[in-house]
This record gives structure tokens, C-alpha cells and sequence, in this order.
């Protein structure tokens, strides 16, 4: 017996028993969820991007380094980091608030932002401390209002260590004019810049400044690291900074650098990304971020990066699901392309079923009572033309008008089609139909000194 005979015969089953209607809305409820779902399932964006492009820093930059760390282990999971050099973390924050510009995360430190609009920007959390170092040369100085009326070199425009130190010098009163002079940019070496005194004093941080420059700086003859005895008056007066311990020698034990314990202070650094990035790319750059920066370092313990730390911005949902209950289950178990697929299934499957299950099983009972509210109407107009039939003042001569009324009745009902499973309700309805019928005959046949015949109804009572 061929398929198509097969599925022909178990329709019709379905048709007898169930009725044709019921199929119909059960079907309907399955291809409009069946629609719906397929359009959340398009809209989501369900396949995780393969390439993802993060704002680092200027060549050289502790921003850049990061980058092509994580660049490495992105590659293994099969996405591909673009690193779009930038100024530092303050051009990082405008290109990411820039939505013309292709950019989906960014290296930003806290306490940038000021008045700015972040409403489309969120944190994946905080991954080191940016300590703020001051190389100057003289006699050593113990207050940020020292320096006022040197040369500073505070940074490049649109690095943080130029926002930074406009904020800490201002707080000491100390502003570009007459006796105090900052500097953005030198031409050549800044470290023979300060040797030759063209500049007083550089401002610098690791997100705009070389590896090489800040070791070179440590260990020039005559010049000194500004030690903050301060720090912790900044950190409360300035509360997105940090008090951070830079111990005698941890930088260079031979030559004994720093001569002393040293107090700086800083910001921590954020993955600040745009509120669209796909969920699976978050777990993957704060798996990346705690492989790079959840080692001990000098101003860090183990572990304590990343970390869900919000200042400024607000700590996305995904990464405050990571920070709880870490990397889930199914990106542990699957590679992340499937991962990713199977993720966003569950996410349109699960919230369908949960609106599928009651209307298909709401579905039955709303057919039964459609089907039964059909039938069970006839018999309200039943009960209305034999109560006026046996009226006391019913007059014989309206027989033919009755019974017309109840041919009416019948023929109506007769088209009335129901599926097998309520056969005995709609015979019970035709049972009565021919039941009235007869009352009516029995009701115009008498004479009437024999009076009115006794109604059914009034029967019973």
C-alpha cells in the first residue's frame, strides 16, 4: 500500500473521530508557533560571529600587547580578532560611541567617560589595574603641587594618561598658563627630553607608552618616580582610582628600583563592548581576559582578574551570568561554532514551548466547547416553543406556525456536522427534536373540555 493511501486513510480516521475542526485549529496553533518561532529564531542572530574587532592602543601599548594575546586565543576557538590601533582609551571610548565606526569591544579605563552618553555601552568587567607613574628630575617631591609652574608632558589627546592627569593636577590647582606649561606631544625621545631639560616631568601610563620607554624611564640616571604618600586622600576624593603597593626593588632588585616603598595610584582597565555583542563572544573574551590577566603580578593577586567590577558602566547580563556561574555547560562540551547554534535554539525552543503546551492542550476542550455550545443552543429554542405551545392561552390555530417553527428546528439541525465523538450528544438533540414533536401533536389533538395537556416539564415538577 503506497504512503500517500496511508496518509489519506489516517486523515480520515482523524476527521471521524476527532473531527475535522479540531485538526484544523491544532494545526494552526503548530504553524503559527511553528512561524513565530522561526522569525525569533532568524531574528536572534542564532550563529555567533566569526570575527570580532576590538579598539587596543598606540603601537607598542600594554592595550596592544593585550590584544594580540587575546587575538592568539580567540584564533583557537575559530574567531578572528581584528586590533584597530588606536590613541589610547580615550579614542577607544569614542570609537566605540561612534556607531559609524566598526568596532565591537574596546580597552577603556575608568573614570573617562564624564558627562558622556554610555547607554549603548556595557562592561564585560575590570582586567588590571593601570597605575599612574610621574618620572621627574630634581630634588624629590612629595606633592602634586610641586610641579606647579614646570613643564609637563601629560599625554597624548584621547590617551587616558592625559585625562587623568588634567583631573589630579587640577585638583591641586594647578592649570595650563603663565607659570605651568603642558606639553601633548614631543618630537624624539621623551626620556632625552627630560634628561635636557625640555621638560620638567612625563605623566605616563601603560595604555599609551611602550614597554621599553617605561623601563628606560625607571632606569635614567637622575630621574625619580613620584611616590603618592597621598593615595589613599585620592582614592576617596576620586573614587574609580586605586591605592596600589609598589614594594622597594620589585622592579629591579640589583640596582634597588624603586629606594623605596612606593605608593601610585590608577584606574582599573574594562572591556567595554556595545550592547549587541552576541553572548557566546562574551564568555569567549572573559575566558580570554582570565587566561591573560588572572595570573599574579606586581599590583595584582591571583585570580582577582577579571573581575565584575562596574564603575562607570554597567556590567552586561552575560557577564554578570559568566562572573556567577562561569563558561556554561554546553561551551565546555561543544565547540564553539555548535555551541553557539545550540545555544540560541534553546533559547527560541523553551520560551515556545511554554506558550505551545497550554494552547494545544486548551485547544480540545475549546473545540469540545464550540461543538457542544452548537448543539446545546437548540435546546434553549426547544424549551421556548414548548412552553409556548402549552400556554393557557395557546391558541390551536397557531399549530401549523409551531410546527413550522420546528421544522425549521430540525432542518437546521440536521446540517450541523460533528465528528463521531459526538454522535450521542448530537442524536440525543434530534431525539428530543421528534420528542416535542409528538408533545405538540398529542398538545392539538384533544378537545378542549378536556383542558391543556400537561407540559413535560411541568410534569416533572
Amino acid at each position: 500500500m503506497s504512503p500517500k493511501i496511508n496518509v489519506v486513510r489516517m486523515l480520515a480516521k482523524l476527521n471521524s473521530h476527532f473531527g475535522r475542526g479540531q485538526i484544523i485549529t491544532i494545526s494552526i496553533i503548530l504553524l503559527v508557533g511553528l512561524v513565530l518561532g522561526t522569525a525569533i529564531f532568524m531574528f536572534m542572530n542564532f550563529a555567533a560571529p566569526n570575527s570580532i574587532t576590538i579598539a587596543s592602543g598606540p603601537h607598542g601599548s600594554t592595550f596592544e600587547r593585550n590584544a594580540e594575546k587575546y587575538k592568539k586565543i580567540l584564533a583557537r576557538e575559530g574567531v578572528t580578532l581584528k586590533i584597530l590601533p588606536s590613541e589610547g582609551s580615550m579614542d577607544n571610548f569614542h570609537m566605540l560611541s561612534d556607531p559609524k565606526i566598526a568596532v565591537d569591544v574596546g580597552f577603556v579605563l575608568g573614570g573617562e567617560v564624564n558627562a558622556a552618553d554610555i547607554g549603548k555601552l556595557m562592561s564585560l568587567g575590570s582586567i588590571s589595574y593601570q597605575p599612574l607613574m610621574i618620572f621627574y628630575r630634581g630634588e624629590p617631591k612629595t606633592l602634586l603641587s610641586d610641579f606647579k609652574g614646570q613643564r609637563l608632558f601629560i599625554g597624548e589627546d584621547g590617551s587616558g594618561t592625559h585625562a587623568l592627569a588634567l583631573a589630579l593636577l587640577k585638583a591641586n590647582g594647578i592649570e595650563a598658563g603663565a607659570d605651568t606649561t603642558f606639553v601633548n606631544m614631543i618630537s624624539g625621545d621623551m626620556v632625552r627630553a627630560l634628561r635636557d631639560k625640555q621638560i620638567d616631568a612625563i605623566f605616563v601610563m601603560g595604555d599609551s607608552t611602550s614597554t621599553d620607554m617605561m623601563r628606560e624611564l625607571m632606569h635614567a640616571p637622575n630621574v625619580h618616580l613620584f611616590n603618592f604618600t597621598q593615595a589613599d586622600g585620592y582614592t576617596r576624593r576620586i573614587n574609580y582610582l586605586n591605592k596600589l603597593d609598589l614594594p622597594k626593588g620589585s622592579l629591579d632588585f640589583g640596582k634597588d628600583i624603586p629606594a623605596e616603598d612606593t605608593y601610585l595610584i590608577g584606574p582599573t582597565v574594562e572591556i567595554i563592548a556595545r550592547d549587541g555583542l552576541h553572548p557566546a563572544l562574551s564568555d569567549l573574551l572573559l575566558e580570554a581576559a582570565r587566561e591573560v590577566h588572572g595570573a599574579p603580578g606586581i599590583f595584582k593577586k591571583r585570580g582577582e582578574f577579571p573581575a565584575a567590577q562596574e564603575h562607570e558602566f554597567r556590567i552586561s547580563p552575560d557577564a554578570s551570568r559568566y562572573y556567577t556561574s562561569g563558561k556554561s555547560y554546553l561551551y565546555r562540551t561543544f565547540p564553539f561554532g555548535i555551541a553557539s547554534v545550540i545555544t540560541r535554539v534553546i533559547a527560541v525552543v523553551l520560551p515556545l514551548a511554554l506558550l505551545l503546551i497550554p494552547a494545544l492542550k486548551a485547544a480540545p476542550a475549546i473545540y469540545r466547547w464550540r461543538i457542544e455550545s452548537r448543539i446545546h443552543r437548540w435546546y434553549r429554542a426547544l424549551l421556548d416553543l414548548e412552553r409556548d405551545a402549552f400556554k393557557p392561552s395557546s391558541d390551536p390555530k397557531r399549530r401549523s406556525e409551531l410546527l413550522r417553527h420546528l421544522d425549521h428546528i430540525e432542518i437546521t439541525v440536521s446540517k450541523i456536522t460533528v465528528p463521531a465523538s459526538f454522535g450521542e450528544l448530537f442524536y440525543g438533540l434530534r431525539e428530543h427534536i421528534c420528542f416535542v414533536r409528538t408533545l405538540l401533536s398529542q398538545r392539538f389533538v384533544l378537545p378542549p373540555e378536556s383542558g391543556p395537556a400537561p407540559s413535560p416539564i411541568e410534569h416533572e415538577r
